[in-house]
């Protein structure tokens, strides 16, 4: 084949994928568009509904003196306190445990046995309800101490927020090129050096995602906490007395009958998203920085 006609078949190739769509794929383009933003605006009305209603609700009785009441005094001060005090607790179990489990399956154990039953385990954990992790702390350590506590509510989250870290961290590591390791090896570095220097390094912002959500998760939760953290109305006592959680503020006081009592849950109701919407959009803020970068 000449070069004439290669240059003649290169131009009629561009000119093919350059050229206008035909009307009817551009029809059913617009139509697939159109369908696609249809239902997701439906999706939207009930969590925007919801939204709505908390925010109308709730904006009415918010005063800033709540922050530093406890639910006695009709404040939820108490319940932010717990709410940080068994979120940071679990985060204390949950997350040196978690990474590396993550590090261990991703950079140790691809085919090995152990490595493949932890994967197991840790999938099978992450779909657990939580309730059930509520009762499985309830006897592990409410029983054990005769009293509900802070501690046992860490532990109830942490084992919630576990596996979420585990998969994430596994998948963070596993998006790290392969060259980056070789190219470690060459330059003589040992397996640990580049694995923590190099490759963890690397998948940082992915890992920090990922605890980010699992803590986002952790703080909403309302199940586990009743079977351990229980609820206080007072300021807690101690992290081996009964804490206060916004979560259990809003599911305890939610009937009763005593309209500023049903006020409080409201705007209890609007400083939860609040924290939530925070730890959600930081996740993201950190995912998009490293996009940015990579670019």
């Amino acid at each position: 084949m000449s070069n004439y006609q290669k240059s003649e078949i290169d131009e009629s190739l561009t000119a093919e994928l350059y050229s206008p769509l035909p009307t009817n794929r551009k029809l059913f383009t617009y139509g697939m568009n159109a369908i696609a933003f249809g239902f997701t605006g439906l999706a939207l009305i009930p969590l925007l509904s919801i939204l709505w209603e908390i925010f109308k609700r709730g904006i009415s009785g918010f005063k800033p003196e709540m922050f530093v009441k406890s639910v006695i005094d009709y404040g939820f001060g108490n319940a932010i306190l717990g709410t940080i005090t068994v979120v940071a607790i679990a985060s204390l179990l949950s997350i040196p445990v978690g990474i590396l489990t993550g590090i261990f399956l991703a950079e140790f154990g691809q085919s090995n046995f152990t490595a493949h039953s932890v994967r197991f385990i840790t999938t099978i954990l992450a779909g657990v309800p939580s309730i059930v992790v509520g009762i499985f702390a309830y006897g592990v350590i409410v029983l054990v101490t005769k009293s509900f506590s802070a501690i046992a509510g860490g532990f109830a989250l942490a084992a919630i927020m576990l596996p979420v870290i585990v998969l994430t961290t596994e998948e963070a590591l596993k998006l790290i090129p392969t060259d980056q390791r070789l190219a470690s090896a060459a330059l003589g570095g040992t397996r640990f050096q580049t694995t923590f220097r190099i490759v963890v390094t690397s998948a940082l912002p992915g890992i920090t995602t990922g605890i980010l959500l699992a803590v986002a998760r952790a703080t909403g939760e309302t199940a586990p906490l009743l079977f351990t953290a229980l609820f206080s109305l007072d300021w807690s006592a101690g992290l081996l007395s009964p804490t206060a959680s916004l979560p259990v503020l809003i599911f305890n006081l939610y009937n009763d009958p005593n309209p500023e009592k049903n006020q409080l849950v409201w705007t209890t109701s609007i400083i939860l998203l609040g924290l939530v919407l925070c730890v959600s959009v930081f996740s993201r803020l950190i995912t998009s920085n490293r996009k940015i970068k990579n670019n």
